[in-house]
This record gives structure tokens, sequence and C-alpha cells, in this order.
């Protein structure tokens, strides 16, 4: 089982950009497809991104189309997601999770979370 943690998060003015990234201690990653979620105050988790193991191919939330990427360096056991152009919006946790199916449904192993505030 994957031990994903992710780090990245902060406090940003609206227009700024965070790179978040996700990595597994146990360096089993390059295993798995990941998916990144959020969870604003008040408000369920919902889909932001995933990318398959071997990163071929990605989808987004059409919320962060043309401002998020996803990507990963299998190598480094590390999955990134750059947000770019944020809005007060995208304020929420952030959240990796691991599973062996894309789309991602079922994830088998979540991080701890990372916070991101954007705010003027």
């Amino acid at each position: 089982q994957l031990q994903l943690v992710e780090s990245g998060g902060g406090l940003v003015q609206p227009g700024e950009s965070l790179r978040l990234s996700c990595v597994d201690s146990g360096s089993n990653i390059e295993m798995y497809d990941i998916g990144w979620f959020r969870q604003a105050p008040g408000k369920e988790r919902e889909f932001v991104a995933e990318i398959t193991w071997r990163g071929a191919r990605t989808d987004y939330a059409d919320s962060v189309k043309g401002r998020f990427t996803i990507s990963r360096d299998n190598a480094k056991n590390t999955v990134f997601l750059r947000m770019n152009s944020l809005k007060p919006e995208d304020t929420a946790v952030y959240y990796c999770a691991a599973d062996r199916n894309y789309p991602i449904s079922r994830p088998e192993s979540w991080g701890q979370g990372t916070q991101v505030t954007v705010s003027s």
C-alpha cells in the first residue's frame, strides 16, 4: 500500500501559481494511476485531475481545465499538480489518491492533504 504525502500548499493571491507534490515514500507510485481531489469548507470532496501510471493520459475537472496541469516523475516517486491563475474558489484542502484503475473511482490510498488558500 502506498504512503502518500502532499506538499506545496500555501497562501497566495488571485492570479498567482502553486505547484503541489504528491510523494510516495514506499517507492511504488509508478504502479498506480494518481488523482488530485480537493475539499473546500462545507463542501464535499471533488475531483480535480488524474493521470495514468505512465503519464500517457490526463483528465481534468472543467473548473480547472487550462489552468491546472498534472504530471508525474516516476523516477522521483512524485506526482505534481501545477496550478496557475488561481482563484479564490480554488481554496481547499488538496489530496492525492492512488488507484489501480482509470478513471480513479475507488482509491486504495489517500494522502493527508495540503491546504491551498487563495485570497487577496
